[in-house]
């Protein structure tokens, strides 16, 4: 697939995926009260889902198993994962921004490490 068409699934796919953290971080949050890095964290394993499933599908097209791919994505999730609490602790607790510009400006940071990490890696037919 073309790069900036790849590039533009990708986009896409991560609006649905980010559509589902965000509506779950801010429930979690918001009506049920859980703090704010631990629904950031919660809700960032539910996009994971939707993201690993339609960037596996649509973006990248990888003939390559569930479980090499599968692992590698789960690898990248956690370097994700981290950069994700890291910025909303640093945003939100340090800097206090509210608890979503934090969660929007983290979730910009983090996009272009998981798509780097999984177009060079995750999903590279030629990738180790």
């Amino acid at each position: 697939m073309p790069f900036l068409k790849q590039l533009l699934t990708f986009f896409g796919v991560g609006v649905a995926a980010t559509l589902t953290d965000w509506s779950t971080s801010f429930a979690l949050n918001q009506f049920l009260g859980v703090p704010g890095v631990a629904a950031a964290l919660i809700s960032y394993c539910c996009g994971g889902t939707v993201s690993y499933t339609l960037n596996r599908l649509h973006t990248f097209e990888s003939q390559k198993s569930h479980f090499e791919a599968g692992w590698k994505f789960a690898a990248v999730m956690v370097v994700g994962f981290s950069l994700t609490g890291l910025f909303v602790w640093l945003f939100a607790d340090k800097m206090g921004l509210p608890f979503m510009a934090a969660r929007m400006l983290s979730t910009c940071i983090v996009f272009f490490w998981n798509y780097a990490a999984h177009k060079l890696w995750t999903f590279a037919e030629n990738a180790g």
